[in-house]
Order: structure tokens, then C-alpha cells, then sequence
């Protein structure tokens, strides 16, 4: 009787810790959509890495990591991925990396929502961040996307700030593949 009091007592005070997950880059992928005079200008960052501690059933407590190297953007045209290493784009040399942060992450109806901050060219704002998860074994994927106000991060400035010929809405997507860690 005195074992079986103990073990209660051992899975009540040390409850199943979420999971901690690792980002596998080779199905990983996070893109952006910009406009340009009104027509869909894609690109890529070909460099991030997420970290997740993660319990789909028991979503709070988890936390969601994700660091982006800038610096690979790549957008498909030569003289496009010039400009926007500059200082009224990305800002390579300030900026060369973006990082969101989030310790709250709850179930949002059939989906999730990680709410944290998103630091981007010096900037750092609020953003909530809507995913879908499927498990399968020892892997899962989260998916989804939302849209960031690009002047909120200066983002496009000196002659690019107005919104007339480069939208002021950019949608990012991604999906990231991960195994526990």
C-alpha cells in the first residue's frame, strides 16, 4: 500500500513534461509573400531553426523558439536579393538575424496559437502565431501563417515606404517539420 501511495504521489508532484521537439530543416520551409503592384513577390528564408517544448493535449507551458538568419532571404531575382540586404529592407549588417519568442501557447478551437515577440531589425512587437499540428511516431509538423504589417518593422523605407507599389501586408507561411529532441 505504502508503494503504490509513493508512486501516486511521485506522477502527481512530477507530472509528464511536455515534449521537446526539434526542428529537421530538410522539411522545413518558411516563405513569404509580399506585393508588387498588387501581384504576389515570394521569397524564402533558406536558414531558421525552431525549438518547441510542446504537449498538443496540454498546450500551456510549452514554449516556441524560432531564430531566422535574414541574411538568407532569397527571393528568386538577383538585383531583388541586392536591394533588400540594404538599410531600407532588411538590414543584413544591423540585422542579420530575427527571432520570435513565445512562452504562451494555448489551443485556439482546432488549431493553436503561440503568442509572443517577434524581433525583427531592431524592432520587437507582439505577434501571435496560428499553427495546426500533426504527430506521427516520434515526428510531428506545424503548420500555418499570418500576416505582419511590414512598416510596423521598418521594413521598406525611404522611397518603399509608401504602400501604393509594394503592399503594406507581407503573409508568411511555414511549415516545420520536427523530431523529438
Amino acid at each position: 500500500m505504502n508503494k503504490i501511495f509513493a508512486l501516486i504521489c511521485c506522477l502527481v508532484a512530477f507530472p509528464v513534461a511536455a515534449a521537446d521537439w526539434k526542428m529537421d530543416p530538410s522539411g522545413s520551409k518558411l516563405e513569404f509573400i509580399a506585393t508588387f503592384e498588387k501581384a504576389p513577390a515570394s521569397g524564402v528564408f533558406k536558414e531558421f531553426d525552431a525549438r518547441l517544448r510542446f504537449d498538443p493535449a496540454k498546450p500551456a507551458g510549452g514554449r516556441l523558439d524560432v531564430t531566422v538568419k535574414v541574411t538568407s532571404a532569397d527571393m528568386g531575382i538577383a538585383d531583388v536579393n541586392k536591394e533588400i540586404r540594404n538599410k531600407d529592407w532588411f538590414d543584413y549588417s544591423g540585422f542579420p538575424q530575427a527571432e520570435f519568442q513565445s512562452a504562451d501557447l494555448r489551443r485556439d478551437g482546432n488549431r493553436y496559437v503561440a503568442r509572443g515577440t517577434l524581433a525583427l531589425k531592431g524592432v520587437k512587437l507582439p505577434v501571435e502565431v496560428p499553427f495546426n499540428w500533426s504527430a506521427s511516431g516520434d515526428g510531428a509538423a506545424m503548420e500555418g501563417e499570418l500576416t505582419l504589417k511590414r512598416g510596423d518593422f521598418g521594413i521598406g523605407l525611404g522611397e518603399w515606404k509608401a504602400t501604393d507599389t509594394i503592399g503594406a501586408e507581407v503573409k508568411v507561411k511555414f511549415k516545420v517539420k520536427l523530431r523529438k529532441a
